[in-house]
């Protein structure tokens, strides 16, 4: 049997090899070769049926080299991610409806764990995306907020949804870290290869990641959210993991200096300050008495504030002393004029569209018209080719109203609590611990988020969205385990 079986296998490897040497020789006749892709393209197929958890695992490793390609007018896909996120999608969604195996009866847990599905954070996921379509129909903008939907939901179904079944096993947690953080290791030793070359110009800086990220800004926002796992991961991890893992964190503490990006490095601080605050578990009565102070100082002196603002006039530049002071210089520096002109037309927007906003991906199509030549910056355009609303909070505003905001607001609120919760269920085990992590990195984003927007691409949504995953997917394991004491 076991003989007949070999020779079945070997006459089927022969059939196919010999059919793709006659399906390459007609391609070379023909001038085709971009037929050779098509073996590549039945392998990535297979995979994605047969090894559903490493193909998560290989599009994650991709996702820092991947880069746009335009396949029809206005149409880019993030090649070879977006492809193979799309087709993943097909196939998951066809798993979870058919049945599973010859029992009809059988549970779907195996896809779908029913404790993930009613957890806080996947209730929020699920409401924004069937609000999202809702204003996709409602959009000045049909055709746009339909592909921007599509878009998010080939995001979060593999990242989300799926990759959090993955995540039943925290090893897996550990692996996606490692396969999106090695590929991303790569691109910032070229980044940075590149700054060394060109050491004084600041706008050579800003571009020296394309073609893997478009600007310093993408590249610092994704750095930001890797170096606080890694750091932990570095000081936890023991043998020749551990190598790997200080390398990495300083690789991205590295790239993190060179982007130059004012919002990252805010974001880093933001995370170390609570890291600080729930290490040393500082009453929260109190950090909120410290920012009511805070408010209070702003508001009463808020003329004397915004005059000295008005007056700084350092623009961005190489010394990080002279960047960080850039921030709030608004009176010259054309980003910082640039993002005010965009939140003025995102709220000018919102104005007339409060409720179902413009629909889901037209801002930078329509907001050329709202802007005021006062307003307008050296950098400002009338084509959209720019950027977006450069907020995760103000775009959603924009774009799906009120509610559109809100549910951002909660999927960032409630996994940066459940965060925290699982940190505090297991404050001294290595999954707490790691719980913690990701929160903070998560945190960076959130904050990065005030200021410019990215979870439009693979870029950062492939990590946004798995690490949220696994935050659940941790909660929720440390639920099941046997009562510990709380803290």
């Amino acid at each position: 049997m076991k003989t007949t079986a070999n020779r079945k296998t070997l006459i089927a490897a022969v059939s196919c090899t010999l059919l793709f040497f006659v399906f390459a020789a007609y391609c070379i006749t023909q001038g085709a070769y971009i037929g050779f892709a098509l073996p590549l393209a039945f392998f990535a197929v297979w995979m994605l049926i047969a090894k559903m958890d490493l193909s998560l695992m290989v599009i994650a490793f991709c996702t820092p080299f991947a880069i746009d390609w335009e396949f029809f007018s206005k149409m880019n896909l993030s090649m070879p991610t977006e492809p193979l996120m799309i087709l993943f999608s097909v196939v998951f969604l066809v798993r979870l409806l058919l049945p599973n195996g010859d029992n009809k009866d059988k549970s779907r847990s195996s896809i779908i764990d029913y404790q993930f599905l009613k957890h806080p954070v996947t209730v929020a996921v699920l409401l924004g995306t069937v609000w999202m379509l809702l204003t996709a129909i409602t959009s000045v903008i049909p055709w746009v907020s339909f592909k921007y939907l599509a878009a998010r939901l080939w995001f979060i179904i593999p990242f989300y949804f799926a990759i959090a079944q993955t995540f039943r096993n925290p090893k897996r947690i550990n692996q996606f870290l490692c396969c999106y953080g090695f590929g991303l290791a790569v691109v910032v030793i070229y980044s940075t290869i590149h700054t060394i070359q060109s050491p004084s110009d600041l706008q050579v800086l800003h571009r020296v990641m394309k073609p893997f990220y478009n600007d310093h800004t993408a590249y610092g926002a994704i750095l930001s959210l890797f170096l606080p796992v890694f750091c932990y991961l570095a000081a936890s991890a023991k043998g020749k993991t551990k190598l790997f893992y200080i390398i990495c964190a300083l690789l991205f503490l590295v790239g993190l200096i060179f982007s130059y990006s004012r919002a990252a490095w805010l974001s880093v601080l933001c995370a170390m300050m609570v890291y600080f605050i729930v290490h040393f578990r500082i009453r929260w009565y109190w950090i909120a008495v410290v920012v009511g102070i805070g408010v209070s100082f702003f508001f009463v002196n808020q003329s004397q504030i915004m005059y000295k603002m008005g007056k700084n006039q350092q623009d961005s530049a190489l010394d990080i002393g002279e960047q960080i002071q850039s921030i709030s210089n608004i009176s010259t520096d054309a980003s910082n004029l640039e993002r005010l002109n965009r939140w003025a037309c995102a709220f000018r927007i919102f104005g007339e569209h409060p409720v179902f906003g413009s629909g889901p991906g037209t801002y930078q199509h329509i907001y050329s018209r709202y802007q005021k030549s006062y307003q307008r910056s050296t950098i400002s355009t009338d084509f959209g080719d720019l950027g977006n609303a450069h907020s995760e909070y103000i775009g959603p505003l924009t774009e799906q109203g009120v509610p559109g905001a809100i549910f951002v607001l909660c999927i960032f609120g409630l996994t940066f609590v459940s965060g925290l919760r699982a940190y505090r269920m297991a404050p001294h085990e290595p999954l707490g611990k790691l719980a913690l992590a990701l929160t903070l990195s998560l945190l960076t984003y959130y904050v990065h988020g005030f200021f410019n927007n990215f979870l439009d691409t693979d870029k950062l949504s492939v990590p946004f969205w798995a690490l949220t995953a696994a935050i659940v997917a941790i909660e929720i394991k440390l639920k099941n385990e046997p009562s510990r004491e709380k803290h």
